[in-house]
Formats: C-alpha cells, sequence, structure tokens
C-alpha cells in the first residue's frame, strides 16, 4: 500500500539520489583527458564505476616574515596548501639534533587553503623549520635567533 507519506519519501530518496549522480557527473568531467594514443578510446565513455579518481598531489608553501629574531620574539610564518581539505590543521617542525621535532604551534587553513602562524623560537643560531600536514611538508626555510 503507497501512502502519502511513503510517496514523499520516495521523492525524496528519487531526487537526492539524481543529485548524487549529478554531482558524480560534474567530478568525471573535471577529472583529466586520458592520454591513451588509440583515439577509440580516448573517445570511449568509461563505466562510472570503475574510473579512477583523479588524485591532486598535496603541497605546501611556507615563507617567514623575517630572517632573523631576538629570542622569544613574535614572527610570522605564511603560506597556502593545495591538495589538503579547508580546515586542515598546519604545524611547525624544527629540525634538533637531526630529528625533526613538531612544536606547539599550529593553525587551521582557510577555505581557500592559506595559513598565517605566529612563532617564537627559543634556540640561538640557525634554526631549520618546515610546515606539516599528514604526510605533506613545506621545502625547509630558516630563520636565525640572536
Amino acid at each position: 500500500m503507497v501512502t502519502k507519506r511513503n510517496s514523499l519519501r520516495l521523492a525524496a530518496v528519487a531526487a537526492l539520489g539524481a543529485l548524487f549522480l549529478g554531482t558524480a557527473g560534474t567530478a568525471m568531467a573535471a577529472a583529466p583527458a586520458a592520454t591513451d594514443p588509440d583515439p577509440v578510446a580516448a573517445t570511449a565513455p568509461a563505466p562510472v564505476a570503475s574510473a579512477p579518481v583523479a588524485s591532486v598531489s598535496a603541497g605546501i608553501t611556507a615563507k617567514p616574515s623575517v630572517t632573523s629574531v631576538q629570542t622569544w620574539q613574535l614572527f610570522r610564518v605564511t603560506g597556502t596548501t593545495t591538495g589538503l581539505e579547508a580546515g586542515s590543521t598546519v604545524t611547525l617542525q624544527q629540525k634538533q639534533h637531526g630529528t625533526w621535532v613538531t612544536l606547539p604551534a599550529s593553525v587551521h587553513t582557510t577555505r581557500n587553503g592559506s595559513y598565517s602562524l605566529g612563532v617564537k623560537l627559543g634556540i640561538k643560531g640557525l634554526n631549520e623549520l618546515r610546515i606539516v600536514s599528514g604526510n605533506t611538508a613545506s621545502p625547509v626555510f630558516t630563520v636565525t635567533v640572536r
């Protein structure tokens, strides 16, 4: 027996299903084209279930506001991320005796992947630093503490 309530549920499920299929189709259309030299294979539509999801390699940039500071003087490290979700946590690491040590300085990225992190360092001399998020790390940069 089909009631009015059940027919509304079916309509809602159908609408959501169409929405998800439409979204999946859009994501697939944005995927890079295959580099197969065979023109027939390149024009043949791939089945949706077996189509690979395009992965973007993650990356982080980092730039300190200064290259030299006094002990415990505040400076900023700014940068952008690519391939990471908005709101991802980025953390500062410092190389100490050949090992990367995570410092208690982290911040969440903005919607567009940028971040700005306030930093104070206490180890005098040349400090090798980087910004990390998960398995992704920025290039190493240095700040001298006088």
